[in-house]
């Protein structure tokens, strides 16, 4: 019998349920989505036509995940602007080049601990700098830090970090995707990446007033089509020169963002983000046995430590830099914490490589952990400044 409407459906349901209880716990969502993905899937129990395997369904579950991707990318290039990095000012640029630098040595230094081979730590590298953006957001928004004087420098920072998580996925393509087999072969496929990413962005700036009237339709479901064949085009056409389908919606994003018509765009994407970026996170929980992780518990537990560690001080650092309080550069370095949709795309072109299963394993963990740390290290910034603080001061009164 054909299930797959029916899967389908139940696959959203599920994802609908434990949407409303994270909302009711105030909670970063993301966790919740790939939780439940890993409770079901190939292990799962079935009851007739109710079957929680997934067996018919999952590979158009995967294609709606795969879909999420690109739609992330595209709103987050649709909501990034190089010329808002840059009058943000020197200081945030320091700040976000330390925050990349001091958590990408993490990765290495992780991976050198750990034993693995070097496209394996690269993509841990990856996975360890990309801080998320989604649940960023939503932490300062539900906190209501947006006024805060540090949030311009968290927001900047996050805008340098994703640049560096596109050119690092450009590159994780070449050595891991293309099938270069040397390092020459590696630096011209990462290049022919890079230079396709310059010119696209400049290509389509001095293209924009024909983009703006080609795009000055009335019709809503004219103009959706136009721009959503857009972000099909250049993503399958990115995958062809070895950039990662992701990258070439983040940019069309990043072109579309400076077109008159971004927020009629950011509009109506929306909707498409949110649907299949949930399916994104619960398909890769799919993906996952959990029989299968506890080989990788002790690897994230180190590697969360790590994080922590590094973004307190790229937070202390962004600080100093940027002339905010003590207590507000750490909750720079907390807030930032928390690792999400990037990570995952981070893990599933090491999946795609076939590299080894336990970076899918530690990617599982890690994400997991600080998606639920993080929010809780951020809301209790405050508190915890306050018990360093007395700490320290009894240790210098005893001294």
């Amino acid at each position: 019998m054909d299930t797959l409407i029916f899967e389908v459906g139940l696959a959203i349901a599920l994802i609908a349920v434990v949407g409303v209880f994270s909302t009711k716990l105030r909670f970063s969502v993301i966790p919740f989505y790939i939780l439940v993905g890993m409770v079901v899937g190939p292990h799962a129990p079935h009851f007739g036509i109710i079957d929680l395997r997934f067996i018919e369904s999952s590979v158009f579950i995967d294609f709606m995940g795969r879909l999420g991707v690109l739609f992330l990318l595209f709103y987050l290039g649709l909501e990034f602007s190089v010329g808002r990095l840059i009058k943000s000012g020197k200081s945030i640029v320091i700040g976000g080049s330390f925050y990349v630098a001091i958590n990408f040595v993490s990765g290495l230094l992780l991976g050198w601990m750990m034993g693995f081979p070097l496209k394996e730590t690269m993509v841990i590298c990856g996975i360890m700098t990309s801080s998320s953006t989604a649940i960023v957001a939503k932490v300062l928004v539900d906190l209501k830090r947006t006024a805060n004087p540090e949030t311009e420098v968290i927001m900047g920072m996050i805008m340098f970090d994703d640049l560096f998580i596109a050119v690092h996925i450009s590159l994780l393509s070449g050595l891991i995707l293309s099938g270069a087999t040397s390092w020459t072969g590696v630096l011209f496929t990462s290049l022919t990446a890079l230079v396709f990413i310059l010119l696209f962005i400049v290509v389509g700036r001095r293209l924009m007033p024909w983009i703006d009237k080609a795009l000055n339709v009335r019709s809503t479901e004219l103009f959706l089509l136009l721009v959503i064949a857009s972000l099909f085009l250049v993503s399958g056409f990115s995958e062809t020169l070895h950039v990662a389908e992701a990258i070439g919606a983040l940019l069309i994003g990043l072109v579309l963002a400076e077109s008159v018509h971004a927020k009629r765009i950011e509009q109506l994407v929306l909707p498409f983000r949110d649907l299949f970026g949930a399916m994104f996170f619960f398909s890769f929980g799919l993906t996952i046995d959990p029989t299968s992780l506890g080989g990788a518990v002790w690897v994230a537990v180190v590697g969360v430590l790590l994080t922590i560690v590094a973004n307190l001080l790229s937070g202390v650092f962004a600080g100093r830099a940027s002339g905010v309080s003590a207590k507000s550069s750490v909750n720079i370095g907390f807030t930032l914490v928390s690792r999400g949709e990037f990570s995952i795309i981070m893990a599933n072109i090491g999946k795609e490589g076939n590299l080894m299963p336990a970076v899918q394993s530690f990617a599982v963990l890690y994400v997991l952990i600080l998606a639920v740390i993080g929010p809780l290290l951020t809301k209790e910034s405050k508190m915890i400044y306050g018990l360093f603080q007395k700490v320290t001061g009894r240790v210098q009164a005893r001294e």
